[in-house]
């Protein structure tokens, strides 16, 4: 199991980033979480496969119709401890 972390900016908050990226992770079969930064980024941590996680990071760097991304943070990892779902957090 894998850990990806990331950092997404541009245009992510209030145009439905994070419901959009727990849609596409639950799709994906990617386990985690995504949040808004009060400096007005997004981030991401997610659990999965290699190739889940190339998908999901691919994803990321586009977006939701509504988000204009304009740079992506990633760093992997081995995952320490798995995760049960995919959830947005406050």
């Amino acid at each position: 199991m894998r850990e990806l972390t990331a950092v997404i900016q541009g245009k992510v908050q209030g145009v439905w980033f994070r419901g959009w990226t727990r849609e596409v992770a639950r799709a994906l079969g990617v386990t985690g979480w995504v949040r808004n930064l009060p400096d007005g980024a997004v981030e991401v941590l997610a659990h999965g496969s290699d190739e889940q996680l190339d998908r999901f990071e691919k994803s990321l760097r586009q977006g939701p119709p509504l988000a204009r991304v304009t740079a992506v943070k990633v760093q992997r990892a081995m995952a320490d401890a798995p995760l049960s779902d995919f959830s947005v957090r406050r």
